[in-house]
């Protein structure tokens, strides 16, 4: 039987996304059928592999020579220029063909677009090619233990040194530390400009020159599945050209909203492919273990593949938006609240259907996918806005609700 057939369907039945979307979708299939690694079936591993000499590493490599590493930017920064329904029609096919969709991670989806809207001619030549070529790999240092959800709240501090910028402070929740070579950072830089203001946005290297440490310290945050996806960072007179400050000092709280829209809309092209998977694989699981049969089971199935194709038409609802030039709205966050608690309330099913053996571990606390799953998206209703302020958004932007009681208000 063939490895697709095995693997069950990833995606649902194409839409008809217009002539443009068609005849890249016709260009991509054929692309994976020609060059498709047979080896490779780690659909889910993205961004950063093993390094050179693996096959991923040369996957990649060759993805990046087809020009399929991002693909969103202009062409004259790297990219293809796709749109954000021609990026879900890539991701939709990479799913199919059960091949690694290999991204840059957060300077391609963050950090670059960033770069794009508010850097100098030099900083997008210096700084583009090294994210496509995953020289640069980069982690954020926005989140302050301190802060709450109010980011313009930052207190790390930045003080200008000669040609260099001297950062002093504690970040919290920096995702992709382990592979990271640069923080991008927000710090204040003027302590005495109003709270939006006086804010700098840095890329912070690691490392220096000489191979020694720059000053930034990660501390895992180990989380209750046993692993440490985040760290909280501490910067010790960590230290950055001031080349390195994107749109200028006192200016990044700008440059960090077009960060935050490209994180707002991006996983709209993204989110329902990655749970068809899941959903997909949670059905061939209840098959193996005999409980696809049980009406209970087939409900709790079918529920979940109504669900990933309403992210699908919401996804592709707010691609719509933002394609053209509409404010989304608190679209995000209607798409926030409903994958988060979604894919909480999925963790439980799957636990009901692997049954007792979900309570048992491995050697070392190690955890079985679906185990790791139910405990892992506990959080997801908190990380990125938790659903408590996204309801709060919908009730008083949609429904034109009273901004709800603050404490001293």
């Amino acid at each position: 039987m063939p490895a697709a057939a095995e693997r069950g369907p990833t995606v649902a039945a194409d839409l008809d996304l217009g002539p443009a979307a068609r005849r890249f979708r016709s260009e991509i299939r054929e692309w994976l059928a020609a060059n498709r690694p047979e080896p490779l079936e780690d659909t889910e591993r993205e961004t950063y592999g093993p390094g050179p000499g693996s096959p991923y590493w040369e996957w990649g490599e060759r993805l990046r020579a087809a020009g399929y590493i991002c693909v969103s930017w202009p062409p004259e920064h790297g990219g293809r220029g796709l749109s954000g329904i021609e990026v879900a029609v890539m991701n939709e096919e990479f799913a199919r063909a059960g091949a690694p969709r290999v991204t840059r991670g957060m300077g391609e989806a963050l950090v670059g677009p960033a770069i794009i809207v508010h850097g100098t001619d030099e900083q997008k030549a210096h700084f583009l090619p090294r994210i496509i070529s995953g020289e640069d790999r980069y982690c954020q240092g926005f989140s302050e233990p301190g802060a709450g959800s109010d980011l313009a709240n930052v207190q790390t501090r930045g003080l200008v040194d000669g040609d260099d910028i001297v950062l002093n402070g504690q970040k919290v929740w920096t995702s992709w530390y382990h592979h990271a070579t640069t923080v991008f950072c927000l710090c204040r830089t003027d302590p005495d400009a109003p709270k939006h203001r006086g804010i700098s946005y840095v890329l912070v290297p690691l490392h220096r020159d000489d191979g020694s440490g720059n000053g930034v310290e990660f501390r895992p945050i180990r989380q209750m599945t046993g692993d440490s996806h985040f760290a909280e960072t501490f910067l010790d007179d960590a230290r950055a050209p001031l080349f390195n400050v994107i749109g200028d000092i006192d200016n990044g709280w700008r440059v960090a909203m077009t960060t935050l829209g490209n994180e707002r809309g991006g996983g709209a092209s993204t989110q329902h492919v990655q749970f068809a998977r899941e959903m997909w694989a949670l059905a061939k699981e209840a098959r193996a273990r005999g409980r696809s049969t049980d009406p209970v089971v087939r409900q709790q199935l079918a529920w979940a593949y109504c669900h990933v194709e309403i992210m699908r038409f919401q996804g592709l609802r707010l691609l719509s938006a933002i394609a053209a030039n509409r404010d989304p709205g608190p679209g995000a966050s209607m798409s926030k609240m409903f994958w988060s608690e979604y894919q909480r309330r999925l963790g439980e099913h799957a636990m009901s259907i692997v049954g007792p053996d979900s309570l048992l571990t491995g050697d070392g606390y190690s955890l079985d996918r679906w185990t790791a799953t139910f405990l892992g998206t506990r959080a997801h209703t908190i990380w990125g806005g938790t659903a408590e302020i996204q309801r709060n958004i919908v009730g008083e932007r949609v429904l034109g609700l009273p901004k709800e009681p603050r404490p001293g208000a």
